[in-house]
This record gives C-alpha cells, sequence and structure tokens, in this order.
C-alpha cells in the first residue's frame, strides 16, 4: 500500500471553499421547495407542486362509457370537473385538450371511473397489472397476484403521426389518472403518444398520475411523451415500456420514454418522480433538437431506467422489430440542453453498446443533432444518490467534437456528482470503453466539475481525457473509490494535452487548471498518482465488506475485523470531510428504496 497525503495550499482552499459553499447554501430539499446549491450546481428554483390537494377539481363529473365521444366531453368539461371514463374500455383516436381559463383552484380531471381504492394509491407507483398484464418479458416482476384491468384505455388508430393525446396551444390545469395510452396499428412508425399538438403549441400545468404509457413490442414509437413547449408539468407513479427506434430499416434513431428541451419556446419545471421509464434511445432525453430556449428547474428522483436484455442481439429470447433487426440502444440519462436539474435516487440498469454509442449511462453533452446551437447549455447539474449497472462506461462529460467547430453551445458547467455506486461495468459484455468518465473539451471548454464520495470499479481506465483547448477549470475529484483499470487515466484522441504523457498525476495538472484531485482510494494503481490519496494493490487491501464486483456486492468499508472482514479499512474516516471514502451505501440505499 502506498500512502501519500501532501497537501497543497491550493488544494486547502479549493476544498475550504466547497465546504463553506455547502454550509452557506444547503443542498436544497424538492420535498420542501428549498432552492439552495449541492457544490458547484445551483439546484432548482422551483419545483412543482402535484399531490392531489394541489389540484382540486370539485366541479361535476362526466361520465363517458365506451363508443361514447370523449373529444366532446373535453369541449364540454369546465374548469374543476372531472371526466370519468369506463374502466376497462378503449377510447380510439386523436384527442385534443382544449385551452380553457382554468386555474390553480380548478383544474380538469380525466381518469379511470374505478374508485381510487382500486389504484395504488397516491405517491406508489402504478404498473400493468392494473391493466389486467401480469409480466412483461425481461422486466422487473410486478408482484402481480392478480392482474385485474381498472385502467381506461386511449388508444391512437392512426399511422404515422402523434397521439392519441395532443394539447391544443395554450391548454392547461389538466390531471390524467389511471390511464392506458399507446397506439394500434403495427408496423408503422409514430412520433409522440403524448404531446402539444403541433410545434409551436404551448401548454401548462399538466400531471401525468399513474399512468402505463408504452408502444408495441416490434414497432417503431419515438416517445412516450413530449414536452418541448410545455411548462409546469409532472410525471407521477407511472409506467412507460416499449418505447423504441429499429436500427437499419427504420424511421427514427433516437427513442426515448420523456423529453423536450427543443424549439424556440421556454420549457420547464418538470418534475419526474417515481417512474418505471424504459426506451431503446435515452430513457430521458432534454435537448438534441433545434432551440431558442434552454428547459430550466428539472426535479428528476426516483426513477428506475430501465433496457430490457431481451431488446440486446445474440440474448436469448431476443425480441427486434418484425424483420429481425435490433433496436437502437444509447443510454439512459441525457442533456444536451437544460439548466438547474437534480438527478437523484435514480437506479439505471442495462446499456450497450453497438450503434452510434458505447454503453454509457450518464451523458452531459451540450449540443444539438442539427449541428450549431449557440444558445444550447447544461449547467447547473446535480447527479446523487443514485445506482448505475450493467453497463459498459458510467459518465460521458463533452462539449464540441472537432477543434474547428464553432459556437457548437454556450457550454458545459457547474456539474456536481456525488454519492453514485456503479456496478457491473462490463466492455465486452456490454460493447463499449470500461470507463468510469470521459471528458471531453472542445469549444467552448467544459468546466466547474466535482465529483465526490463515488465508488466504481471500471475495468479499464478512470478517466478518458480529450482536451485541446485551454486547460480545464475548476476540476475536483475527491472522496471516492475507483479501480485504476489497465490503463489508469487516458487520452480519449490524438492532439490532446495528455501527450505524451503516461503518468495520472502528469496528466491531471497538464490538462486541468490547478486540479483537486485528492483522499480517493485507488485500487490497482500502478502509475503515479497525486499526493494526498490512498493508492491499494487489490480489492482486498481496500477493505470492503464483500467485493463481489459485477454481482452486486457489499462496497461498504469495513469498521473492524469480523466477518469477510480482515481489518479495518484505510479508507474509514478518511475523507476530506471525516466520512468514509467512497459512495454513502446507507443514503443511497435510502434514496432507492422502492424504485425497482
Amino acid at each position: 500500500m502506498r500512502h501519500t497525503d501532501g497537501w497543497t495550499r491550493e488544494t486547502l482552499l479549493t476544498l475550504l471553499v466547497l465546504a463553506f459553499t455547502h454550509s452557506l447554501f444547503g443542498a436544497g430539499n424538492p420535498e420542501t421547495n428549498n432552492p439552495g446549491f449541492d457544490g458547484p450546481a445551483e439546484l432548482p428554483r422551483i419545483y412543482v407542486q402535484s399531490s392531489l390537494s394541489a389540484t382540486p377539481a370539485r366541479g361535476n363529473v362526466h361520465e363517458v362509457r365506451e363508443k361514447q365521444d370523449l373529444q366532446q366531453a373535453l369541449a364540454d368539461a369546465k374548469c374543476g370537473d372531472t371526466i370519468s371514463l369506463q374502466a376497462g374500455a378503449t377510447f380510439h383516436g386523436v384527442f385534443r385538450f382544449p385551452n380553457k381559463p382554468c386555474d390553480d383552484g380548478h383544474w380538469i380531471v380525466v381518469r379511470t371511473s374505478a374508485p381510487d381504492s382500486s389504484l395504488p394509491p397516491e405517491g406508489t407507483r402504478i404498473t400493468p397489472c392494473y391493466a389486467g398484464v401480469a409480466s412483461l418479458p425481461g422486466r422487473p416482476d410486478f408482484h402481480c397476484a392478480a392482474p385485474h384491468n381498472v385502467m381506461a384505455r386511449i388508444e391512437f388508430d392512426a399511422a404515422g403521426d402523434s397521439g392519441p393525446i395532443r394539447f391544443l396551444s395554450g391548454a392547461n390545469h389538466y390531471r390524467l389518472i389511471g390511464l392506458e395510452i399507446t397506439r394500434a396499428r403495427p408496423q408503422f412508425h409514430m412520433r409522440h403518444l403524448i404531446t402539444p399538438d403541433l410545434p409551436e403549441s404551448t401548454a401548462n400545468h399538466l400531471v401525468f398520475d399513474r399512468l402505463w404509457v408504452h408502444g408495441t413490442a416490434q414497432d417503431e414509437t419515438k416517445d412516450g411523451l413530449h414536452l418541448s413547449g410545455v411548462t409546469y408539468a409532472a410525471v407521477i407513479d407511472s409506467y412507460f415500456t416499449d418505447l423504441h427506434c429499429i436500427a437499419a430499416k427504420g424511421s427514427c434513431t433516437d427513442a426515448q420514454a420523456i423529453n423536450g428541451g427543443g424549439g424556440d419556446l421556454p420549457g420547464g419545471p418538470y418534475k419526474i418522480v417515481n417512474n418505471f421509464l424504459e426506451a431503446s434511445g435515452e430513457n430521458v432525453l432534454f435537448g438534441g433538437a433545434p432551440g431558442k430556449e434552454t428547459p430550466s428547474d428539472i426535479e428528476i428522483r426516483r426513477n428506475h431506467l430501465f433496457k430490457p436484455l431481451l431488446w440486446e442481439t445474440g440474448q436469448p429470447g431476443f425480441v427486434g422489430s418484425d424483420t429481425g433487426n435490433a433496436f437502437v440502444v444509447k443510454n439512459h440519462f441525457e442533456l444536451k440542453n437544460a439548466q438547474r436539474v437534480l438527478f437523484e435516487g435514480n437506479i439505471m440498469d442495462n446499456s450497450w453498446g453497438g450503434f452510434s454509442q458505447t454503453g454509457f449511462s450518464i451523458l452531459l453533452t451540450p449540443k444539438n443533432q442539427a449541428g450549431q446551437c449557440p444558445l444550447c447549455e447544461v449547467s447547473d447539474v446535480t447527479i446523487r444518490y443514485n445506482k448505475v449497472r450493467h453497463v459498459a462506461g458510467v459518465l460521458q462529460m463533452a462539449t464540441g467534437i472537432t477543434q474547428s467547430e464553432q459556437a457548437v453551445s454556450s457550454g458545459g458547467q457547474r456539474f456536481s456528482v456525488h454519492d453514485l455506486v456503479a456496478d457491473d461495468l462490463d466492455p465486452v459484455k456490454y460493447r463499449g470503453f470500461g470507463v468510469f468518465s470521459v471528458l471531453v473539451s472542445v469549444k467552448p471548454a467544459i468546466r466547474d466539475i466535482r465529483i465526490d464520495h463515488v465508488t466504481a470499479f471500471p475495468p479499464k481506465t478512470i478517466f478518458s481525457i480529450l482536451n485541446r483547448g485551454n486547460k480545464i477549470e475548476n476540476f475536483s475529484v475527491t472522496n471516492s473509490i475507483f479501480n485504476a483499470g489497465v490503463r489508469q487515466l487516458i487520452s480519449a484522441g490524438p492532439e490532446n494535452c495528455t501527450t505524451p504523457r503516461d503518468q495520472p498525476a502528469e496528466v491531471l495538472d497538464h490538462c486541468f487548471a490547478s486540479p483537486v484531485f485528492t483522499h480517493n482510494l485507488i485500487i490497482n494503481g500502478k502509475k503515479k498518482w497525486p499526493d494526498g490519496n490512498l493508492v491499494v494493490e487489490d480489492s482486498a487491501a481496500a477493505g470492503m465488506v464483500d467485493f463481489h464486483e459485477g454481482n452486486g456486492g457489499n462496497y461498504r468499508l469495513c469498521t473492524e475485523a469480523k466477518g469477510t472482514c480482515k481489518e479495518r479499512s484505510v479508507g474509514i474516516n478518511a475523507g476530506t470531510d471525516g466520512k468514509n471514502l467512497g459512495a454513502d451505501i446507507d443514503a443511497i440505499e435510502k434514496a432507492t428504496a422502492g424504485v425497482e
């Protein structure tokens, strides 16, 4: 074991500033609508209030039975009314929700006619069990003892368009409860199941509560919910499945459960809490299309972001399109245009390479697919108390693609990533790099990144770095546990700040301006790391309760020689904050309890 603890004056000053910032502003609390800062990142300033008590509808109840006119019921409903759709019935078509003069005291609720007692209680995620489906192949168990259809089904029965739910411009104060929203016709490409009516349409104050939103098993359904042009929206306690695009012979490439952040209209605040979100491209994506506004104040908490392994070519029971082509798989969570984002208490399972990406879970990449987007930015992003499992890479942070590009975006800055556990990083199984993070900074520079209390075991390298401009400013990696991997810390391309350097300490000093890289536990560290880190020769020397990387090991540090622990870990109370090195496993377990 090698233990070096020489701290520079710059390191101490940086850590003091971080501690002072946290104590002054607090970490924010979405439950109490308390804004603040977490590290360098500002938390959302506004949180959407989505409880039933916050969306009152005390007016008349309009019952709509199967084959009756739902569109007419929407036209006739007054603010404060409830439209009750016959449970078990199917309503075919495209239904446009009109703009009415509603307010926070008078919502319009569209819901199943089944009583509340037949649905999971408020705050509890619904599953397809409530639509009479006991299980779906390759998905987590619903724990469905007695499937029973108590939902009303709204079904798009056309081809090549969006529906069945569209919000006319200005539509506002609608809450949807206990509905199955899907498509009917096979072998056609579809865009959005729920969307504003036109690209320039606006909508506001929408709550999507306990819905099952899904495509069909082998067809292209680009996304479940499209939020561009929408403000004040919440997606809660819902279940999204079978959103995918088909490789080679398909009409689309990126499918998402939830997306937004394009166009010239404001977006946010958004609340995405306690959902099962499944999609082949990005499970959640903001940005990626031309836009002049950046969606802001986005809360994404306690969701299970999942891709069925059945979608991977060669897997037993493989499911692709009816032509046999696979679906285009990319990542779990991507921001190309967003600011003040809280991503907390989520579990991300399964991502693999083979298309235009290489099995990463999280991407922070300010730009769009149309080329230059000078107003796009990704800033003030807090990622905390999350689990990443069964992927080829964890995190990619990137601005620009080539040195010659101009005004690709407004850049990326103020990222706080802490208390993250990454398990089963396998570059062979999931066809990727086997890296914790790729960091690319090419016009404009990326900056202000804090990574703290992370536990991850990449087999190839901790960081792969590409920087062809000025040194990256305000880069801090502290209090974490990493496997150094075969290549430790490497270059992500030619003509790079790393060339021809090979030692991690030298690379960090040459690529970053006064980097803070201290009080980390580096496993298998074969090269020269900066002073102030603990370097151990193998996982046994790190002293974890049950190091079983790739199969849900217990990565808490040993506090004493007991059970599977041979001795007290060197990482106990060794952090700059006096805490144990690595992620706070207990806090993560609490934040993700009941998520899967």
